[in-house]
């Protein structure tokens, strides 16, 4: 069965909630075969981008914050949401990332996107390399956020990853694509 013909058909769909942060809805689907998916729940957030960002000598910026959901403080990369005032993906990255570490970057490099999950989420994560990172600002944080920034030697960012200690899906995602590129992981 080709891509194309496995794809499924949108009856009917409505917002159950529509919200600034969270959109869920509520849709009918048929599928190829004819058999009707009632209902299917999809939940819509905003577009996402983080990036693994390195300093001039090459410690990688990362932050630990309280998530609430998981109730545990978690050591991350930075990231957050697209803003409507943000011109591309590029520049909404430097923004979070400058906001949440003050630091800001020579280069960037897009390494791909990925789906937090493509079954209920609408939504993908756009991740990045930055390369020559200077601390040029203080924080400019949201109200809600709490964030310690902490540098890494760039060689122990994998082991971090290994001990689980960097455990977020897409941040893994984003960290390995970065090590492989800057050539620190091969890839057969």
């Amino acid at each position: 069965m080709s891509g194309e013909s496995m794809k499924w058909k949108t009856i009917s769909s409505e917002y159950l909630y529509n919200d600034e942060w969270l959109k869920a809805r509520k849709e009918v689907c048929q599928r190829p075969d004819g058999k009707i998916i009632d209902p299917y729940y999809i939940l819509d957030y905003a577009t996402w981008v983080c990036a693994v960002g390195l300093t001039t000598d090459d410690q990688v910026v990362l932050i630990k914050q309280y998530r609430h959901a998981l109730g545990e403080v978690c050591l991350e990369i930075p990231g957050g949401c697209v803003d409507d005032k943000d011109e591309n993906y590029e520049v909404a990255v430097r923004r979070e990332m400058a906001e949440e570490t003050g630091y800001i970057f020579k280069e960037a490099e897009y390494l791909g996107f990925c789906s937090p999950n493509p079954a209920a989420n609408s939504n993908l994560m756009h991740m990045f390399l930055l390369k020559g990172g200077v601390k040029k600002q203080e924080q400019d944080l949201d109200f809600n956020e709490d964030i310690e920034v902490l540098l890494y030697p760039l060689d122990q960012l994998l082991q971090l990853v290994l001990d689980r200690e960097i455990h977020e899906a897409m941040h893994i995602s984003a960290v390995m694509l970065a090590l492989q590129k800057l050539g620190k992981i091969e890839v057969k």
